[in-house]
């Protein structure tokens, strides 16, 4: 698999090197015609070459079109081998964790997306099922900028997810509209799971009858839609982080 951008290169440098992820680098590519404005980067990766197995590959313009067809990777790319992701069952389950489960968002640019705002909001943990957006790692890598990387991720099924994070002491909570409180007023303290499901599809009712508390984000003026999956991910995921962080957590 191919990832382009320098940002996107960096994150999987990160995370193998600080996260544990066994994605690895097979080569770096280069295009000649720009490496002087990456000068400082490419002499980065030039120092990890040999502690990380991979090589540097200079290519010109052309040449380096051909395998990257990205308009703004900046001249860098690089060939990767793919991520796997333990199941929940496998990991230690933190006593005051935020873990997360995104639901039926349809692309991938969008899920990366929802993904960015979930690590910087300090969630531990996404939680996928079997299939999940991660089969177009280099598109979620670029959308979460590289954040989805560095995010410790695990497969479950949503039920099962809910099952084991409830036994280990966690509220679950999902966002929606019916019987729902403003997010704002909700108790969304520590540790819990935030579930979101994608705008055609919504959470499935199995899930949403599992559910401990329903939240709903206000708006500022009338408006029977919704916001996007992406964007309601956003603005839960800090919600979350502004409660706890008041609360000392």
């Amino acid at each position: 698999m191919l990832i382009e951008g320098m940002t996107s290169v960096r994150a999987v440098i990160r995370a193998i090197r600080e996260c544990g992820s066994d994605r690895r680098i097979s080569r770096v590519f280069v295009d000649r015609q720009r490496s002087r404005k990456r000068s400082a980067d490419i002499k980065w990766l030039g120092s990890l070459k040999d502690e990380m197995g991979f090589s540097v590959e200079y290519l010109d313009s052309d040449g380096f079109g051909k395998i990257a067809g990205g308009k703004t990777n900046g001249g860098i790319a690089a060939e990767v081998s793919d991520r796997t992701f333990p199941p929940l069952s496998d990991i230690r389950i933190p006593q005051k964790g935020f873990f997360a489960i995104l639901d039926g968002i349809e692309d991938p640019y969008n899920f990366g997306d929802a993904v960015r705002s979930l690590y910087l909001c300090g969630c531990d943990c996404l939680v996928m099922k079997e299939r999940n957006w991660m089969s177009a790692a280099a598109t979620v890598i670029k959308a979460s900028a590289g954040t989805s990387e560095l995010m410790q991720a695990v497969i479950a099924e949503p039920e099962e997810a809910v099952c084991t994070l409830k036994s280990a002491g966690y509220r679950v909570v999902c966002a929606g509209i019916r019987d729902s409180v403003p997010c704002g007023e909700a108790d969304l303290a520590r540790p819990l799971l935030l579930i979101i499901g994608g705008e055609k599809r919504g959470i499935s009712a199995s899930v949403l009858s599992m559910a401990d508390l329903v939240v709903r984000i206000s708006y500022g003026r009338e408006f029977r839609g919704s916001l996007s999956a992406q964007s309601a991910t956003a603005v839960l995921s800090y919600e979350i982080m502004k409660q706890n962080s008041e609360a000392g957590m």
